[in-house]
């Protein structure tokens, strides 16, 4: 087998009309987002408008990470020390994270066999927990039966705040992922659908929320140069009574970031492209196992995933060594040992271990993949063939 030579940490170029704003930028000295010339608004004023329209949205603010934004809609939304805050028991560290930065406790919520949050364990855990807001994971690109959620949330009074990291761009029944609840939360990391290295998006139709996002995000009182933010009166006690926990955007980052939304839905369509290839032919090898997609949802295809249930950790260990062997770089959300950017609840140890026997069993053999755009189809296919034949030479070697 012929091993495959691309590089999965490889992202596409910065566009070049990216390159040449922030250029200007640069020239111009003027980085932070309050340094402006008299009335002008600064590029990230101009990104957060810009988003706000993209994604519908009456408010925006750009700050300085995903995970900055969910920590800020946390405590925007009321979220207090000792609070028990509900989230998904497959994510990733940033979200538990995120929780527990503004001292609040994670309530871990199992998932189902399509990856996505278990509405019956849900329901369940809002009764026992006492919880008032769930901090939605819509982890890899998955989203759940949003309608059936937001139904269930709105007869329980818990609030949603959706972690849209890897759903920029995706629709449930053609509505915006992130439009669903009080919050947003979106990252521009390079892994992400847009790339200023680090960065976030926070995004509410709610005037209250946002105005103490936004002091909360360092704004002193230059909230009115926000270019999608609620109008001034709404910050007159706010201003006076929020703290400030400094986590802007940069005009560098937004420059960088205003060509790339011009594109994203054009480049959602490459990705999808690549995600379809491979998952068809990942569908018809033996053993492997791909979580559905309901026909309401429209995904983002940056990542893939798949199980191999059958699979004992020396197998998987085995499985992810025989595939990097000959290029192809997958993660193992079963290892008891976090691996990069790759853990799983049993590795945070900062929070109450809990027992969500179901998630462990999915993520016993679950696999995932990066699909950057620069894997062309051919790139793809060739990838699939090596998935297929290390587990052809597994099921040889088992058979011997």
């Amino acid at each position: 087998m012929t091993p495959f030579r691309g590089n999965f940490t490889q992202q596409e170029a910065i566009p070049e009309a990216a390159i040449a704003a922030a250029g200007e930028v640069m020239r111009g000295g003027r980085l932070h987002r309050y340094n402006t010339d008299g009335d002008e608004p600064s590029v990230v004023s101009r990104l957060e408008r810009a988003y706000a329209d993209y994604q519908g949205a009456s408010y925006c603010l750009a700050c300085a990470s995903g995970g900055y934004a969910m920590s800020l809609a946390l405590r925007a939304a009321g979220v207090a020390p000792g609070d028990n805050v509900l989230t998904n028991g497959f994510t990733l560290a940033p979200v538990p994270g995120a929780i527990a930065s503004v001292g609040a406790n994670p309530v871990l919520v199992d998932i189902t066999d399509d990856l996505v949050i278990d509405l019956d364990d849900l329901r369940s855990k809002i009764t026992s927990s006492g919880a008032r807001v769930l901090l939605l994971s819509n982890m890899r690109g998955h989203l759940c039966d949003m309608d059936a959620l937001v139904a269930l949330l709105d007869a329980s009074g818990v609030l949603l705040l959706e972690d849209c990291a890897h759903t920029m761009g995706a629709r449930w029944n053609g509505r915006l992922s992130g439009s669903f609840g009080l919050a947003g939360c979106f990252s521009t990391q390079t892994y992400k659908h847009l790339n200023s290295g680090e960065g976030g998006l926070l995004t509410s139709d709610n005037a209250e929320f946002m105005a103490r996002a936004i002091v909360l995000s360092g704004s002193y009182m230059l909230y009115e140069r926000h270019g999608a933010a609620p109008p001034r009166e709404i910050f007159d006690t706010i201003r006076l009574e929020t703290p400030n926990m400094s986590g802007r955007m940069d005009n560098l980052r937004a420059a960088i970031l205003l060509p790339q939304l011009a594109a994203l839905d054009e480049n959602i369509a490459r990705w999808n492209a690549r995600y379809d290839l491979l998952a068809s032919h990942l569908a018809d090898i033996p053993g492997v196992v791909l979580p559905n997609r309901h026909r309401s949802e429209f995904y983002v295809g940056s990542s893939i995933q798949f199980r191999l249930p059958w699979a004992e950790p020396g197998a998987a260990r085995a499985f992810v060594d025989a595939n990097k062997a000959l290029g192809v770089e997958l993660k193992w959300f079963g290892d008891d040992n976090p691996v990069g950017y790759t853990s799983n609840h049993h590795s945070w140890t900062y929070i109450e271990p809990q027992q969500l026997a179901k998630t462990d069993r999915l993520l016993a053999g679950l696999f995932d993949m990066r699909i950057p755009l620069t894997f062309t189809l051919g790139d793809c296919e060739h990838i699939a063939r090596i998935i297929a034949h290390t587990l052809s030479q597994m099921s040889m070697d088992g058979a011997a």
